[in-house]
């Protein structure tokens, strides 16, 4: 028989070497690779990004229902005992506790520390003070995640270092992972046997024979398919990892690296994500029990996830701790203990508010065309931005509701968006005019259907939206005290018929309704939205003049002096008209937009912070002017439904309506918000209604809630 088979055997054997050379070969030149994912600092790590944080200050007011809203959303739940711990809140009286959790990439904004709050009988802060006695002038709250701007591999990872990783963890991963790891060099094949016969006497895989090498290289590199080369490869590279790797390497590649699920579709990997995830806690205050639960986790991740299937997991759990007292881990009153506790998993918390257009926005400004660029800008990991999740919560409905109601009440408007396959389109955005912080942005109806942020680079006429800056233009002295302002609010306009010639033909601007009303004031002209007088008022002044004050408001987009430049004949963004609006509700202040406050690395330290900047353009006294004319066009002009549909608030707005109907405006503003709304087709198509019926109802609703 050997005599038979020997002329063949040379032959197999040199395609048998050559095979596994060429595995190993394979497999150096794929551990180039490997090497740049092996180690959490060298990857293009995701990118988390979270809104402002709440703030709790002596002698602020506290808004006791949405203080509780929020820790809600984040899954803080109410203690029902006396002791208030980390994830937990208290209230009673004019006393909250709340028992801050401990997150290690958030830094000073989760320090863990039990603060209580008093307040006194006007609902204002009196004391801020924690466990151990310290008082506080200001405390800020754990902020809500809004986002992850996913690195290169499209994973999530909080990474962690080994030597922050309980040693319970890494003893239950090892007990059901890879008992022998310390003793083999990247294949265990007394595990490789004994899984075999175990699926053989089965007749089915009930057993997998991989060490925690062999995930590791499956993880950083290779797909899941089950084939007899990837598993060779899969098998070359544990060999290459355990040469060239230390034990403690690998371990600690494989806690960051190892598979959790899914959270909104964006996979979890890593114990460092999946300790917050399922606990809201850092890694290393995850107790036994809670890592005998991530250790059976990984088996099967949707199989045994405590949030879909607790029982199963609770099971799997108790499998673990069995096994890590067989080996002498824990010993058996332990186990017993921790087998008879409940699943001490978080609450679930609440969808984040829809932000996909504020984190691309966010990505602009922060100087990367791509996560992996932002995520290696000053090593940042964590972005805290400007957004509010209320405010965008509440933006976001209020953009929804509106179209889906034009829609419904106007069939017209329905039926031409889907004839062309366009559907009718808004954008709002909410600044704070005292410091530019971007609290809302909505750039579309459906970001999953039309990635482009109209909020931030759709360039429409704004119409009579631009009436305010051509009347501010008219009322300012400009930068020489001594001169005069050329009109005042009570100064008298002509609504007369006007024809203007100009090289494309003669320009005969007309009113909305087509009539004249003889001599009218500035103020009466604002408030009635007059194209006529405004017209005549904007030739009076000069365009020149009109562009500079507009370029002084924050207005960049090209702004060419035509006569019809004052009736806003020309194309901006929302961003930019709730920043101009955002100076006249500042007093003459334009604050420079802002969308991040600061950079914090991948173990908590702010890296960069951004400060508030802008300054005075225009006089507080012309500014309130205009303000007071704004007001009455709420009371009593263009902007009066607003009232009729429930906000009772002081706001100073106008609408804007375009040629044809293509573009409908509502811009307002209070001293704290300022808010810009269009509606319209983005191929210009004609909406057949004002501005005051497309766009307004979805400001009134946006401001009331």
């Amino acid at each position: 028989m050997w005599g038979r088979g020997l002329t063949l055997r040379p032959f197999r054997i040199a395609i048998l070497v050559a095979a596994v050379s060429g595995l190993a070969g394979a497999a150096l030149v794929m551990e180039a690779v490997l090497v740049a994912r092996l180690h959490p600092e060298s990857a293009a790590l995701p990118v988390r990004v979270y809104a402002r944080p709440p703030v709790l200050a002596i002698g602020r007011p506290i808004d006791s229902a949405a203080l509780e809203a929020h820790l809600q959303r984040l899954g803080y739940s109410q203690s029902t005992g006396r002791f208030v711990a980390a994830g937990e809140y208290a209230r009673g009286g004019r006393t909250w506790v709340v028992g801050a959790r401990t997150l290690r990439h958030l830094g000073p904004l989760a320090s863990g520390h039990t603060i209580t709050v008093r307040i006194d009988r006007t609902g204002r802060i009196t004391t801020l003070e924690d466990g151990n006695g310290g008082r506080y002038r200001a405390v800020p709250l754990e902020p809500e995640l809004i986002g992850v701007l996913a690195g290169e591999d499209g994973r999530d990872r909080i990474p962690v270092e080994l030597d922050d990783v309980p040693a319970h963890l890494v003893d239950a991963m090892l007990t059901v992972e890879d008992q022998r790891f310390y003793r083999h060099h990247g294949l265990d094949f007394r595990r490789i046997a004994a899984a075999a016969l175990a699926n053989l006497r089965d007749g089915r895989v009930v057993q997998g024979g991989s060490t925690v090498t062999q995930q590791l290289a499956k993880n950083l590199y290779l797909d899941s398919r089950r084939t007899v080369v990837r598993k060779l490869r899969e098998a070359a590279m544990a060999v290459v990892l355990e040469l060239r790797h230390s034990k403690a390497e690998i371990l600690e590649a494989y806690l960051n690296q190892v598979y959790f699920g899914q959270d909104g579709g964006i996979a979890i990997h890593g114990v460092g994500r999946a300790a917050e995830r399922f606990f809201g806690k850092d890694v290393g205050l995850l107790d036994s029990g809670e890592s005998a639960l991530l250790a059976g986790l990984v088996r099967g991740p949707n199989l045994y996830s405590p949030i879909r299937n607790p029982d199963a997991a609770g099971d799997r759990r108790d499998l673990v701790l069995r096994l890590m007292a067989d080996r002498g881990v824990i010993d058996e009153t332990e186990r017993v203990d921790l087998s008879s506790s409940t699943l001490s998993v978080r609450p679930g918390p609440a969808p984040r508010p829809s932000a996909r257009y504020f984190t691309d926005y966010v990505r602009e400004v922060a100087g990367g065309s791509s996560a992996r660029e932002l995520a290696s800008a000053d090593g940042g990991r964590v972005l805290v931005t400007t957004l509010d999740g209320s405010l965008q919560r509440a933006a976001t409905a209020a953009v929804s509701d509106g179209l889906e109601r034009l829609e419904t009440e106007h069939r017209g408007i329905r039926e031409r968006g889907e004839a062309a396959g366009a559907p009718l389109q808004a954008a709002l955005v909410a600044v704070d005019p005292r410091t530019g912080d971007v609290l809302a942005m909505v750039g579309g109806r459906e970001y999953g259907a039309s990635q482009f942020n109209r909020a931030v680079h759709a360039r429409r006429q704004p119409g009579s939206s631009f009436k305010p800056i051509v009347t501010l233009a008219a009322v300012a002295r400009g930068d020489t005290p001594e001169r005069e302002a050329p009109f005042t609010l009570a100064s008298v306009l002509a609504d007369q018929p006007l024809e203007v010639e100009t090289p494309a033909g003669p320009w005969q601007p007309v009113n909305y309704d087509g009539r004249f009303r003889g001599q009218v004031t500035l103020r009466e002209a604002l408030e009635r939205s007059l194209n006529v007088p405004f017209a005549r008022l904007g030739m009076e002044l000069g365009p020149e003049r009109i562009v500079e004050t507009a370029r002084r408001m924050g207005i960049r987009s090209p702004v060419k002096p035509y006569p019809s430049l004052a009736l806003g004949a020309f194309e901006v963004t929302p961003l930019e008209m709730a920043r101009a609006y955002g100076v006249l509700a500042a007093g003459g202040f334009r604050a420079d937009s802002r969308a991040v406050l600061g950079v914090l690395d991948r173990k908590g330290v702010v890296r960069s912070s951004t400060e508030r900047s802008g300054e005075q353009v225009e006089s507080p006294a012309e500014a309130f002017l205009v303000t007071s004319a704004l007001r009455g066009a709420v009371e009593s002009g263009t902007g009066r439904s607003l009232r009729a549909l429930g906000f009772r608030g002081d706001v100073a707005a106008k609408s804007g309506t375009t040629n044809g109907f293509r573009d409908g405006w509502f811009i307002g503003y209070t001293p704290t918000l300022a808010v810009a709304v269009w509606v319209g087709f983005d191929d210009g198509r004609s909406l057949g209604l004002p501005g005051a019926r497309v766009a307004l109802p979805i400001f009134a609703q946006f401001m009331a809630a």
